[in-house]
């Protein structure tokens, strides 16, 4: 696996990060909101350490992965050819709880908490790496259990479940608009989950809802991150760059 990517590699993600920055500027001009309302979280599932560290290298610190195995052995890649940078790793993937233990060590913050013992997993494995450990709720707007995450009647009382625990943190909702479903109203009831979820928790701000091809939408609806990978990193199945 090459430390470095090729010039060419390089010009092409600043090239596709800047015009993803433009894209969620000019949303949340739009949507009568400011920028840095907005954290921009690449996903970099299945893309080599050489693209994240010329990414980091380009500005960018918060990092999206959804393979357990992967991920773990990407950012011990990373640690070790530069230990000098901070990043902040996200799980946005589907987490089975028999793979937490291979997440907690290295990851900032899970952001696909959908049932109550996936929480009790997590928080175990929290309590063995001494800190904390900040968490999303998956909301599922259609509530197809393919999909992961929690519907409406359960999504309360998922939050009380994470708020009890010692060593989880309940930071928000991340979502997904389902596929073939009008985006307006997704969003919509997305937003809607939001606002629930902060009536009984109020520090519960961050509304993870926003992909490279509806991020526009989602910011409309207030999202907080725009998980982006294709439009910053291009085809994933070019991963030997």
């Amino acid at each position: 696996m090459p430390a470095e990517v090729s010039p060419e590699r390089r010009a092409e993600l600043e090239r596709r990060l800047h015009r993803v920055r433009e894209r969620i500027a000019a949303a949340c001009v739009a949507a009568g909101r400011a920028p840095e309302e907005v954290e921009l979280l690449a996903v970099t599932k299945t893309i080599p350490a050489a693209d994240v560290i010329a990414l980091a290298d380009l500005g960018l610190r918060d990092f999206g992965e959804n393979r357990a195995q992967e991920a773990a052995a990407k950012v011990e890649r990373i640690r070790e050819l530069r230990p000098d940078l901070d990043l902040r790793w996200h799980f946005i993937g589907a987490l089975q709880r028999n793979k937490a233990r291979l997440v907690v060590p290295w990851v900032t913050r899970v952001e696909t908490v959908d049932s109550a013992r996936l929480a009790a997993e997590l928080d175990k494995q929290a309590a063995r790496r001494g800190t904390r450990l900040p968490v999303l709720i998956q909301y599922s707007v259609d509530g197809d259990p393919a999909r992961g995450g929690v519907g409406d009647e359960g999504l309360l009382e998922l939050a009380a479940q994470v708020t009890e625990a010692r060593g989880l943190v309940l930071e928000g909702l991340l979502s997904v608009a389902p596929l073939g479903a009008d985006d307006e109203e997704s969003f919509a009831a997305i937003a809607e989950a939001g606002r629930s979820l902060r009536t009984e928790h109020p520090a519960a701000s961050v509304l993870s809802a926003g992909m490279s091809g509806d991020l526009e939408v989602a910011i409309r609806h207030g999202s907080t991150v725009a998980r982006v990978g294709t439009a910053l990193v291009g085809d994933r199945t070019l991963t030997s760059r």
